[in-house]
């Protein structure tokens, strides 16, 4: 039996991150010595490194190299060797989130047509098996865990925001990108965060105690016959609404829903929870540290609507876990602006426009970080939207702009205010058209009083605001709402942020 284990992250066709420290890690018998060597393809030594195994675990660490392919990781304790065959190196991010981004190509416009037809030798993916415990089960599936390459009849469950984005920055670089697929719907950003950091939180602290409180003293035994009937039941009523799809080809989720029955998302709370604070990150996130990484690309919050008003701070304390645990101070994070939604028949809670403001006040404040935005995608009572090609070129339109400094369109920004006679002028990044003939949601207010409905002139860069009854508005904000459809854009076509200038 081999003394040794190579982490499935660098199985065959795997992507390791160029000029980047290649950090190549796995299972080893403590104080064996174990020797990684990467080859070009013509077997011309790249780089080497010798680890000693410490609790069960080795990393070698390997030279940054340029973009190559046809590479190979030569592994030995000096008694057994290993080797990893059709290595590319190129730039390698982890997509992460909930259910947005765990949407699979096979589900998303676009997607079945593509999976036929497709071929990207160059993009490949990874997915980290999804479990909640670290169980056998979990171990075996890991084991088994593979990188995949983008041709015909393969990539069906690949995310589909990953694939657009992947897909177009390929084509724009000419270099291999590799995708780790990391994510689990319907989490809140504190499932992906170790309990170290939330522990340094007060708002950490409240998710923990507020998680453990739904489940008091109920035993593991009892949460997973919780579990597996909460599974029985979304089993069977997906089974049916399958079903109504093949019989009924463009029913919505509403009229499933009206012969169905409501969906009842109400996951078992317990020791065992995926949404449990730090248990994906336990389970999941942790199996690819330290792995080398281009960047992350990150796609939550919907869970955390109405959860929190401190959302910046778990946000900006995640991003800071990202670059201290994968070794990178300045590593890249792109995230996507939670677009429009509400839910049919819904009032607005005012909850999904004040994450988005505490999304875009982070990516304001933390350096290397961009945010898509999404405000003119959402959809009336679908969470889930499947027009993801939209997505993933806005997110690497990020990746253009904020890890390779290129040129690329961006969504106009609101970057100024002043008062003048009655009016109140915003500053825009750049000229903005009105698009269609429905309300601008554009708000004022005075120092202290409430937000009302502006009057509005778009000149190029600059809107000027005004209501009769105000005489001195100090404060503008934008799309401040649950849902409704936007009218203001770029030239280029692409929405205007959201803005709550105080």
């Amino acid at each position: 039996m081999a003394r040794f284990e190579l982490s499935s992250l660098f199985s065959d066709k795997a992507v390791l991150c160029r000029r980047r420290e290649l950090r190549i890690f796995g299972r080893a018998e403590d104080n064996v010595d174990v020797t990684v060597t990467l080859l070009d393809a013509s077997g011309s030594v790249l780089g080497t490194d010798t680890a000693h195994a410490r609790d069960g675990r080795f990393i070698a660490v390997l030279p940054p190299q340029e973009a190559s392919v046809h590479c190979t990781l030569r592994v030995s304790d000096g008694l057994t060797e290993a080797l990893a065959c059709d290595i590319a190196i190129g730039d390698v991010y982890l997509a992460g989130g909930q259910s947005n981004m765990e949407l699979e190509l096979k589900d998303a416009d676009e997607g079945p047509e593509a999976v036929l037809r497709h071929e990207n030798l160059l993009v490949r993916y990874y997915n980290v098996p999804k479990f909640a415990m670290n169980t056998p089960e979990a171990e075996k599936a890991n084991a088994a865990a593979h990188w995949q390459e983008i041709h015909p009849h393969e990539g069906r469950d690949m995310s589909a925001v990953a694939y657009f984005f992947a897909m177009k920055l390929q084509a724009t670089l000419s270099v291999p990108v590799g995708i780790i697929d990391c994510y689990w719907g319907g989490t809140s950003i504190t499932c992906w965060m170790d309990a170290e950091t939330l522990n340094t939180l007060t708002e950490g602290r409240r998710y923990i105690e507020e998680y453990r409180g739904r489940y008091g003293d109920k035993t593991m035994a009892q949460y997973q016959a919780e579990e597996q009937a909460f599974q029985a039941y979304c089993m069977s009523w997906n089974a049916k609404a399958d079903r109504l799809k093949r019989e009924k080809p463009g029913i919505n989720h509403t009229e499933i829903e009206r012969i169905l029955g409501q969906f009842l998302w109400n996951p078992p709370a317990g020791p065992g929870s995926p949404y449990r604070p730090s248990g994906l990150f336990e389970t999941m996130l942790r199996r690819v540290l330290p792995a080398a990484l281009t960047g992350v690309l990150f796609y939550q919050g919907e869970e955390d609507t109405g959860r929190t008003d401190c959302y910046e701070v778990l946000l900006s304390a995640f991003i800071a876990q990202l670059r201290r645990q994968f070794r990178q101070p300045r590593l890249p994070f792109l995230n996507v602006q939670l677009p429009m939604w509400i839910p049919a028949n819904g009032t607005d809670t005012f909850t999904w426009p004040r994450l988005r403001q505490a999304q875009q006040t982070v990516a304001l404040q933390t350096r290397d970080t961009d945010l898509a935005i999404l405000i003119d995608q959402g959809e009336y009572d679908n969470i889930h939207p499947t027009n993801k090609r939209v997505v993933g070129e806005r997110l690497a339109n990020c990746a253009l702009r904020t890890v390779y400094d290129m040129a690329a369109d961006a969504s106009p920004v609101a970057v100024a205010k002043h008062t003048e006679n009655h009016c109140l002028f915003v500053q825009t990044d750049q000229p903005l058209c009105i698009s269609g003939d429905g309300p601008l949601l554009l708000e004022i207010a005075d120092e202290g009083g409430p937000f009302r409905l502006a009057e509005a002139e778009i000149s190029g860069q600059t809107i000027r605001l005004w209501h009769p009854e105000l005489d001195h508005p100090v404060r503008a904000r934008y799309a401040w709402t649950d849902y409704a459809a936007v009218a203001l854009f770029g030239e280029n076509g692409l929405p205007l942020a959201p803005f709550c200038l105080e």
